[in-house]
This record gives structure tokens, sequence and C-alpha cells, in this order.
């Protein structure tokens, strides 16, 4: 393992543009590494912060992109060749936030391409601390940069999953089942005992793919109103003789039709999960969440501590992530940008150097 001269990077000079650029490698400060990037993935907040104006906590020039693994090659003595997922949220694990247990919601927390300097995941490496990161001990003949969307796109619904403690036999209803998020929310909810996991989107060919990874039946939003989703769930879960209470509901769409047709759909002792992110506002009678003793739950990305249960779930197969991964070179990052942001992808995009 070498390390470079330099760290060569696209780099966000002002939202909407992007350079191709060399930067410094940093002094590595105790307890840091830092790692040569196999892959990063391509999320919808990277797309936010670049197409939307999202405010970074890092203001451009910076480098996007926090789903990233990759291999060390500097610092803690004992994790140099290692290969390693990088956590999206790195918490400081020294507030009382983290010793809550709470630690991806930590107020000192560094997310790459975010606010953890200038550094991000598209670029051939980045410094990281150490303390959190997750070591791929074996990966079963997978490739590493596949194990990029561990960073985010997988563990951000496991903590959902977690928060709305899914039990044998529940009743699960997926917003935007088909996306980044949900294609592993979907899986996942189904890995936990589901007893149905019904699956809402807009395009019926994806819809159709996630009846094979989990879901137990679709419904596509195409050419209907928020009303007539609701009925025909309604529908459904009267054919099937479902109760009308305790579902548990994760919006991974972060749009207003997705966060619309969740809080539609919500009803007695259930929960709502806000999973994916945006920009959109909703109007809702907060008196509904009374009467119904409902929660609306946020979920920020992932403790740490559950990164190797969520890579083992992925190495034994019980997560697939191949089908839903599209791997191509990082000169390519302004396509991937566009193509994530038109919404119209079957696959997520994880990006690979090739400065």
């Amino acid at each position: 393992m070498s390390v470079p001269a330099k760290i060569e990077t696209w780099q966000m000079i002002e939202p909407g543009k992007l350079m191709r650029t060399s930067i410094d490698v940093p002094d590595l400060k105790a307890g840091e590494v830092l790692v040569e990037v196999a892959g990063c993935g391509v999320c919808h907040t990277d797309v936010g912060y670049f197409y939307d104006g999202v405010p970074t906590v890092t203001k451009p020039p910076l480098t996007l992109g926090h789903e990233i693994a990759g291999r060390v090659v500097a610092g803690v003595e004992g994790l140099i060749g290692k290969e390693v997922i990088i956590p999206a949220v790195l918490p400081c694990n020294n507030c009382p936030i983290c010793a809550s247990g709470r630690g991806n919601r930590c107020l000192k927390q560094a997310m790459p391409g975010n606010s953890l300097g200038i550094y991000g995941g598209f670029a051939s490496h980045i410094p990281v601390p150490a303390e959190d990161l997750c070591v791929v001990h074996d990966r079963k003949g997978l490739p590493l940069e596949f194990l990029a969307v561990v960073a985010d796109a997988i563990t951000s619904p496991y903590q959902a999953a977690k928060r709305a403690n899914i039990q044998d036999g529940d009743i699960v209803v997926i917003t935007g089942a088909t996306g980044g998020l949900g294609v592993y929310m979907t899986q996942i909810a189904a890995s936990m005992g589901a007893k149905e996991v019904i699956a809402i989107a807009r395009n019926k060919e994806k819809l159709e793919r996630s009846l094979e990874f989990g879901a137990t039946h679709t419904i596509s939003t195409q050419d209907k109103s928020i009303k007539d989703v609701r009925d025909e769930f309604r529908a459904y879960s009267k054919s099937k003789k479902l109760p009308s209470y305790g579902i548990k509901i994760f919006e991974c769409t972060g749009t207003k039709i997705g966060q619309e047709i969740s809080l539609e759909l919500l009803t007695f002792v259930s929960k709502l999960l806000i999973v994916g992110f945006g920009t959109s506002k909703s109007e809702f009678m907060f008196s509904r969440l009374m009467a119904f003793d409902a929660e609306v739950i946020g979920t920020w990305g992932c403790p740490p501590k559950y990164y190797p249960e969520v890579l083992q779930l992925v190495l034994d197969e019980k997560i697939k992530v191949a089908p839903f991964v599209d791997i191509r070179p990082m000169s390519q990052i302004e396509d991937a940008f566009k193509a994530s942001h038109a919404g119209n992808l079957m696959k997520r995009i994880v990006l690979t150097p090739d400065f």
C-alpha cells in the first residue's frame, strides 16, 4: 500500500458545477486513516446538494460522496491493508447524544461530502476517523466496490427498521419501494419477518421486480390520485383480511407525493418512518396523530454499531446487492448525476476511481 502524493478528486466548486482537481494529502491525526476509494455510490442526497442548492456544512469547493468502500493505506497501523466500509455518519462518541445510543444524530458528527472538511468519496482517497470503520474480513467473492451501498443505501433503511421495531407478522408499506433506498427497505422488512411488504411506486416494471426481492404486493401510483392509492391499499387489505391498525410505513422517496401517500395511509397505532431525504413540504392535520395514537418518526443515517450485522446480511445474501448496482468509472460522474437526478434508473450507480 502506498500513500499518494496528491488526492485526485471531482470537486463541486459551486452548485451545479464539477471540476476535476488535485488536493493535498493532509497530515493524519492520531486515530485517523487514509482510505483508497474502491467505489462511491451516487446518493440522492448528493444529487440534492448538487442540483437543488441544499446547503452542505462545508461550503464549496468540496468533494461530494458519502457512500464509500475502500482500503486503508495509511494511519492506524493495525488497519493498514484492511478493506473497509466508511459509515456515512461518523459520530464523535463523546457526547450525551452518543451516550444515549443515538450517535447517528450526533451534533458533532462528520459526514463525508458534507461535514468532513473538503473531503468526500468522489475521489481517489479520503482521510477519515478510524474508530467506527466497518472492516470487511471476507467479501465472499463480492467486489469491494459493490459494498459501497452498505454505507448508506442499506444501513439507513436498516436503522429505520430498527426504530420501527419490525416484528414477525407485521404489515409494512413502503413508498418509493423501487428507489435507491426502497429496494433495500423491502428486503430488510422481509428478512425481519414482516407478513406483508406492500411496495408502492410509479414504475410498473420495477414494481414487478420487487416481488422477487421481498415485496408481497405492489401498487403503482401511475395516473392515480392519492385517494386512488389509498382505496387500492384498503381493498387489498380487506381481501387479505389484514388488520386496519398497527401498520408500519416507510417513506423512502423524499417527495411531496410520497409523503402525502404515506400520511394518508397512517391509521390507528401505526408508525410512519421518514427515510428518504427531500425538500418538499406537506400539510397534515396533526390532530389525526392524537386520534390515531400514531407516530411519525424521522430517522437519519445509521449508528456504526449496526454496520457489521448489515454487512453480514449482505454476505449471507439475505439482502441482495448485485441486482441493484451499476458500476461506472468516476470520469462519468456528470452523466451519473444527471441520470440520478432524472430518476429513471433501474440500479444505483457506484463510481470507481479512474483518475
